[in-house]
């Protein structure tokens, strides 16, 4: 069995990595990270922690943008696994599932949303959610385990719901 932590939207600036996230990702067989890790100093303290596989996102440094592709396709157990920052804008996951045959993936592991969510049909889409900038829902991470060509996903809820939209604000200045 392979045992796979995915997240998206960690958006630190520093690298710090809230503690459950950071013990959720050492003990895992693999780490995802659908994109926006904002800063190098992030991918840096997950690359430490194992084996990551990461795209990066809108909201990435230059220098991430420059490392790593826009999207990613990864072999487990026989399982494909797509890796993408953009798939879906909301709750219509149409352009997820159209991506997800687009890259002819089992999964499709995406971000930008902020808000956590798996929807299984003919394929799995899961939206990890952010450990940091969660929207409608708590700082989160996602759990697969594949295991004879079989996936279970579920949501790791890693702290609190708070309402995060001074902070969520505050970044979007930065930005502009």
């Amino acid at each position: 069995m392979t045992r796979i932590i995915a997240l998206s939207d960690t958006h630190l600036q520093d690298g710090l990595l809230p503690p459950a996230v950071a013990l959720l990702a050492k003990n895992a067989d693999i780490i995802l990270h659908a994109g926006d890790f904002v800063s190098f100093q992030c991918y840096s303290a997950l690359t430490a922690l194992g084996r990551l596989e990461a795209v990066h996102g809108n909201s990435d440094c230059p220098e991430l943008k420059m490392l790593l592709p826009e999207r990613k396709v990864i072999e487990v157990e026989g399982v494909r696994i797509g890796l993408v920052h953009m798939a879906s804008h909301g709750s219509d996951l149409m352009g997820a599932e159209m991506m997800a045959r687009e890259m002819d993936v089992q999964v499709l592991i995406f971000g930008h949303i902020h808000r956590p969510l798996i929807e299984k049909g003919k394929l799995l889409l899961i939206c990890p959610g952010s450990t940091t900038l969660p929207r409608m829902s708590a700082p989160c991470v996602a759990e697969l385990e594949i295991e004879d060509g079989n996936v279970r996903g579920s949501i790791i809820p890693v702290g609190s719901p708070a309402c995060n939209y001074l902070k969520f604000a505050g970044e979007l200045a930065r930005k502009s």
